[in-house]
């Protein structure tokens, strides 16, 4: 397993995120139990994955409390991060949604605490307030936000007086926007940016051609309408060569390209401990810079439909039985 710096502390390059507990929208209850989730947590210890992220909002709560039993026994060695939602970023909002947090994950100390989105109506000033309250109380350790544009992070620096230690943004190798305007900065002043959905919610697997996307939460996913997935077709082509080179699938090296960059951590999700044994395994790929950048050329040439050509197909296929 690859480690990285973050702040003071050494974690997993790859993570595990747990969006998918408890939510409904990803199957649970159907794909996905407690039990396996359990499993699934407890086998990316045994490989050595010690970054975790949840957020109150993921199964309303249920995924903080799930991963809260998982790693009991287990708690000083790992990394825990979760986000408060943007309803409560009032300064009293944040303090009493951590309060929460801690009790849903049984637990004394949040290692990382993030706002999961902005919310324009209230004063930054009073989000790091409430955030700069539980670091002086020893409930936070280190702060972090979400879904952050450039100028809104350095605002959210000064208005906490110390270190915001990281960015968690939707990055994969077909959407770095964002991140490529984030990531001179984490490296300048040693932040990181963390991958969310740096699997493209599976599109990255290889595993989807046209006619054969997959329903719930990814039915919204513009990626997975026939149109794009035949677009796709070229670039799939050059991950799945770089891939046979290493003898490892497409999803294993769509996360070694994230993670070739020391400022990045990536956090897939899994539903089986399959899914968690491969993408553990991505962070020992060693990619060439030649690889690097012939992926990068790659993914930059893929031209996807415009979303809103794209909204009749995924209202059909957000509707289909």
């Amino acid at each position: 397993m690859k480690y990285v710096q973050f702040g003071d502390r050494q974690v997993s390059a790859i993570g595990l995120g747990t969006w998918q507990f408890g939510s409904r929208g990803w199957g649970w209850g159907r794909d996905l139990d407690v039990e396996e989730a359990l499993r699934i947590v407890r086998r990316a210890v045994d490989l050595g994955i010690t970054f975790f992220d949840t957020a109150e909002i993921y199964g309303g709560g249920r995924s903080e409390e799930i991963l809260g039993q998982a790693l009991r026994g287990h708690r000083e060695e790992m990394f825990i991060a979760t986000k408060v939602f943007p309803h409560h970023l009032t300064r009293g909002g944040v303090v009493r949604a951590a309060q929460r947090s801690l009790r849903r994950l049984g637990t004394d100390t949040i290692d990382l605490y993030q706002v999961h989105f902005p919310n324009p109506l209230i004063p930054l000033s009073q989000t790091m307030g409430g955030m700069g309250e539980l670091v002086n109380k020893g409930l936070v350790r280190q702060v972090g936000v979400s879904n952050f544009g450039l100028g809104r992070w350095r605002r959210a620096e000064r208005a906490l007086g110390s270190a915001v230690i990281s960015n968690q943004v939707h990055y994969h190798l077909l959407k770095r926007k964002a991140a490529d305007m984030l990531l001179p900065y984490a490296r300048e002043e040693g932040r990181t940016v963390i991958a969310y959905s740096p699997l493209a919610q599976g599109v990255l697997a290889g595993r989807y051609g046209p006619g054969e996307a997959p329903g719930g939460v990814r039915a919204r996913n513009v990626l997975f309408t026939p149109r794009n997935l035949r677009r796709l077709g070229p670039f799939m082509e050059v991950l799945r060569s770089v891939a046979g080179a290493h003898g490892a699938t497409p999803a294993q090296i769509a996360l070694a390209w994230l993670v070739h960059d020391p400022q990045v951590i990536a956090i897939p999700g899994a539903k089986s401990v399959q899914q968690v044994e491969e993408n553990a395994a991505a962070a020992d790929i060693a990619l060439s810079d030649l690889e690097w950048a012939r992926l990068g050329d790659a993914a930059q040439a893929f031209r996807r439909t415009p979303f809103m050509s794209a909204v009749p197909g995924m209202i059909a296929r957000y509707l289909r039985p």
